[in-house]
């Protein structure tokens, strides 16, 4: 059976789908990134967009046919939601993203309406009746990392900690310093908002683990090699730096521990920049990071918006800290001068 949908998730990027999309009516072992033609039952007032494979947003509205994929979300301050154990024309899910993540919704952040209801119309597949999956379509995956470009990783205390906007204005700071700079999001859960505004700020080319053929990264088993991949990927157009931002945060369920705890991606990390949004978010990042054996080079996000947060910084922990919204290019020279002194001891 033929379906025709009205608006496709940038989720489904890797596939290019087109409006008229071949479909089965069910699968008994769905897995994470198969694509789905639903029918959106309900309109949201707090969270009801989806995001196109342009970027741009469109409003959903009762009725339309929307292509998504199935995920899972794990979302402190959103949507929480799994993967069905079965599915089937007429089924009930729910909308976890704007990027046009499906699953069962489990819960939702207490600021927000109920997530959107769907009904299945059909699974997406190939000509033969198999289920098409945004993994199929994956970049090349590799255990090892091979890249020595430069790595500035920007992790976080939690969502909307400042971390997205740490990232841009780092990559902004760096091409307007007339720097090769790309850009990369390794977690979280897929929509191409992050990198379009990475673009946005001068990376000349950007990535993120949609590219791996990932809804989300919620239990990933091997983060580490997606890192890895990402980077290799990146490399290979020879950027002068890369600009890595870890979704969600150091401690969440979107697996950037993981990736934090592998030895090689450590020891690749020229200068790690740490957001948070208040003075029990740096206590808690600096203490949960040694111990994983990461010192931070600067503490940025929404904690420096004042004055006092740097000066609580530097006073209890003698690190930097630097402001992306108030001064940008300080920020980026604090950055700088970390990386230089990494190659300098290398």
């Amino acid at each position: 059976m033929f379906v025709d949908v009205d608006k496709i998730g940038s989720a489904t990027s890797p596939l290019h789908a087109e409006k008229r999309i071949r479909t089965v009516e069910a699968n008994e072992q769905p897995r994470a990134g198969d694509v789905l033609a639903v029918r959106a039952l309900t309109e949201s007032a707090t969270y009801g967009n989806i995001e196109l494979p342009s970027g741009r947003l469109a409003k959903i509205n009762r009725g339309d046919i929307l292509l998504g994929v199935l995920g899972k979300r794990r979302a402190l301050k959103g949507f929480v939601g799994d993967v069905p154990a079965s599915v089937a024309t007429g089924d009930r899910l729910h909308l976890l993203n704007m990027g046009g993540v499906i699953g069962e919704c489990k819960g939702h952040h207490s600021s927000l309406t109920d997530a959107i209801e769907l009904e299945v119309i059909g699974i997406a597949s190939d000509e033969i009746g198999l289920p098409l999956n945004i993994g199929d379509y994956s970049i090349d995956l590799d255990n090892e990392l091979k890249t020595t470009t430069p790595i500035i990783v920007v992790a976080g205390s939690c969502m909307n900690s400042g971390k997205t906007v740490a990232a841009v204005e780092l990559i902004r700071q760096a091409a307007n310093a007339g720097l090769k700079v790309a850009g990369v999001k390794l977690t979280g859960i897929a929509c191409l908002r992050d990198t379009l505004n990475m673009q946005d700020h001068g990376a000349f080319v950007t990535a993120s683990f949609i590219d791996c053929g990932l809804p989300s990264t919620v239990d990933c088993e091997d983060l580490s090699s997606i890192a890895k991949s990402l980077f290799n990927h990146i490399g290979s157009f020879e950027p002068d730096l890369i600009v890595a931002e870890l979704g969600d945060g150091i401690i969440g369920g979107y697996g950037v521990d993981q990736i934090l705890a592998d030895a090689e991606i450590k020891d690749a990390i020229s200068s790690l920049v740490f957001c948070a949004s208040d003075y029990v978010g740096v206590v808690g990042g600096v203490s949960t990071l040694r111990s994983m054996g990461i010192e931070i080079d600067v503490v940025a996000g929404s904690v420096t918006d004042s004055q006092m947060g740097e000066d609580f910084v530097r006073t209890n922990f003698g690190l930097e800290a630097g402001n992306a919204r108030r001064d940008g290019k300080r920020l980026f020279d604090i950055v700088r001068t970390s990386v230089k002194s990494e190659a300098a001891t290398a």
